[in-house]
């Protein structure tokens, strides 16, 4: 991993969290005397935090390499050399970008023409510090959630601090305001999907009995503009011991569906489709990931499913961590017939799905080294494979750039490719389905020389016979002779 992911990695691996558990009601009165740490925006709480961060910055900047060693991180946090990894959205890519003068980001788009420069022009869409500064509010980026096909309404997400409760603003990409009077809704862990341009299916907190034991939306209801939040009409309700209630809608041409979905616990949910006021259940593993492809102006509707768990379909049974496409209408019929696009085995394992027009792209690790696979769909829903050579021996990202509701997209078939490894800078490239040219965007500079190292791959064999792997980096020319440092 080069030392710029790897910073990022520990930076990530340190801010993750995990998900809030409620007490049953009728549990007895706990004597834990750290419980008043479960308030964790409790003034005694973040006390205790501070006195204890104190104390190991002490003792961490004793040390005589700290100082350097805080510099050059930071110099490699807020680098502006840093890959500005892009999301699209109609012409646009957008991009939120955090430095040491935009701590809470900018939320800028370019051309993908303007993209492939080394400096590409941005336009600022948001200013994160600017309307912070101008609302007196510390906003933090939550995401938004935009209507296609020309992208120009989003629902824009903006936490204080950082919190999971959000406040959800209509904002209006052209004119770079939000919309006065438009869709918004207050602080509350809300979910939140367009139905079209003047309605809305929402998640939040409507009231007493509203949300979920774990503080998550238990009701979603349809939201018409220009009415009370109160007069909006309920379409699903979970249940108290539900984890979260939510809502995904596709508007893609001739496959416009919307999916709602009541997570039972952490790992598994039960998704239904919205058939006008009709919920109907669809049959599939509680615990599978599921998408479809699907295109605005072709043919073909798949089912794609991400196994979690072992899966009996007839006479068959798929192993977790299976990638299995089923023609979505012959499904519904109660047809079971799935062609498996990946089936793990003892050294290979998914990584990651994309879709582009024709083809899901296949990210694996084999060995745990990153592979990446070809699937595309032929005019008879069959899949055809193949293996694209990418680079190696490193870790894959791939991102599809293609936008299913437009018929004309001439990024149809095109996706973003990342790679990085022990010795290489990270590199960003353009990839096509079914070819192996690849043109290079974005490449970071060396942090180091490495022209005189090298990465191997060795197996060690253990007891049982099971050959693990591990890398070995090392100078060039070096012997394996007991005798070298070793971290």
């Amino acid at each position: 991993m080069h030392p710029r992911s790897l910073a990022a990695w520990l930076l990530c691996a340190a801010a993750a969290t995990l998900p809030s558990l409620a007490m049953p009601a009728d549990a007895p009165p706990s004597d834990d005397p750290y419980l008043w740490l479960e308030d964790v925006q409790g003034d005694k709480a973040l006390a205790w935090v501070r006195e204890r961060n104190a104390e190991t910055l002490k003792q961490i900047a004793a040390r005589e390499d700290f100082a350097p060693t805080r510099e050059r991180l930071l110099d490699v946090l807020n680098s502006r050399d840093r890959i500005p990894m892009v999301a699209r959205r109609g012409e646009w890519l957008y991009n939120l970008w955090q430095d040491a003068d935009h701590k809470r980001g900018l939320w800028r788009r370019t051309s993908l023409a303007e993209y492939r420069k080394a400096q590409p022009q941005w336009e600022t869409v948001i200013d994160l510090d600017a309307l912070g500064a101008a609302e007196k509010e510390n906003w933090v980026w939550g995401g938004a959630e935009c209507l296609g096909p020309d992208y120009r309404r989003c629902l824009v997400s903006l936490s204080r601090g950082g919190a999971d409760a959000k406040v959800i603003r209509e904002f209006d990409t052209v004119a770079k305001r939000f919309v006065d009077g438009g869709f918004a809704l207050p602080e509350a862990k809300s979910d939140v999907a367009w139905i079209d341009a003047d309605t809305l299916i929402v998640g939040t907190d409507f009231g007493p009995g509203s949300m979920t034991d774990s503080g998550y939306p238990r009701v979603l209801k349809r939201w018409k503009r220009g009415t009370p939040l109160a007069d909006a009409t309920t379409i699903f309700e979970g249940r108290a011991e539900d984890g979260w209630v939510g809502a995904s809608v596709d508007h893609t041409p001739g496959f416009e569906r919307t999916l709602i979905v009541r997570a039972l616990d952490f790992y598994r949910q039960e998704t239904f489709l919205l058939e006008g006021e009709q919920l109907v259940r669809l049959d599939v593993p509680d615990d599978a990931r599921i998408s479809f492809l699907h295109s605005a102006g072709v043919a073909g509707d798949t089912l794609l499913l991400e196994l979690r768990s072992d899966y009996r379909a007839g006479e068959r049974v798929f192993a977790k961590g299976s990638l299995l496409a089923t023609d979505f209408a012959a499904f519904r019929r109660g047809e079971r017939r799935f062609q498996p696009l990946f089936e793990p085995t003892e050294t290979r394992s998914l990584a990651g799905v994309a879709t582009t027009r024709s083809h899901v792209l296949v990210n694996l690790n084999d060995n745990v080294i990153g592979k990446l696979e070809e699937w595309k769909r032929e005019r008879d829903g069959r899949f055809v494979h193949r293996v694209v050579d990418a680079p190696s021996p490193g870790k894959l990202g791939v991102i599809a750039l293609h936008d299913s509701q437009r018929r004309d997209d001439p990024l149809a078939e095109q996706y973003l490719l990342s790679y990085t490894d022990f010795l290489t800078p990270d590199s960003l490239l353009l990839g096509q389905t079914g070819s192996d040219r690849r043109e290079t965007l974005k490449t970071l500079p060396a942090s180091f020389d490495a022209s005189g190292m090298r990465a191997e791959q060795l197996f060690a064999q253990s007891r049982d016979g099971t050959r693990v792997p591990y890398f070995v980096v090392w100078p060039k020319g070096a012997k394996a002779d007991g005798n070298n440092p070793t971290l």
